[in-house]
């Protein structure tokens, strides 16, 4: 199973997100991750979807979303070129006694702690996905009481492929 990450340039009008979700729906594909978001052009949309599957699988994906009236750009965001990111809030049971622990592995991973109560914290980090499962892998001993994940997001390096429209 290999990984693909495609960013979209998609209309931004209404039903946009339902007819490429319905797409996969239709097809017994999974999303592994969809974020999506206006562009500095509002009449457009960039939609990331990561998506799993054999070549083939990755292929067909690609080429149905293509077919998509509402799909203006299709790119595919290959590691090494392209920058991607993820936003995680994560919410930890800490008390008096672990707290310093849990804001010394936010501050290792350049985390912002945003929100602090008597006994927990709100942490949120921006990062790959590695820093992200590195930074999970040094919470294992502390209760995670709440989590939200955005989904990867991300542009290709450079300007030679952007698409002006």
């Amino acid at each position: 199973m290999k990984k693909r990450v495609l960013s979209l340039l998609v209309d931004n009008t209404s039903g946009v997100l339902s007819r490429v979700a319905g797409l996969f729906s239709r097809r017994g594909y999974n999303i592994d991750s969809l974020t999506v978001g206006e562009t500095a052009d509002p009449r457009y949309s960039r939609m990331t979807v990561v998506v799993n599957g054999d070549q083939q699988i990755l292929d067909q994906i690609t080429k149905q979303l293509a077919k998509l009236v509402d799909v203006v750009d299709i790119k595919q965001l290959a590691e090494g070129e392209s920058v991607t990111r993820e936003l995680v809030l994560v919410k930890v049971r800490v008390g008096r006694e672990n707290r310093q622990d849990v804001m010394s592995i936010a501050n290792i991973f350049r985390a912002k702690i945003i929100d602090v109560g008597v006994d927990s914290l709100i942490i949120e980090l921006t990062g790959t996905e590695s820093k992200i499962e590195a930074f999970f892998k040094l919470l294992g001993d502390y209760e995670i009481l709440e989590l939200a994940r955005t989904g990867m997001t991300g542009l290709s390096r450079g300007a030679e492929d952007v698409r002006y429209l």
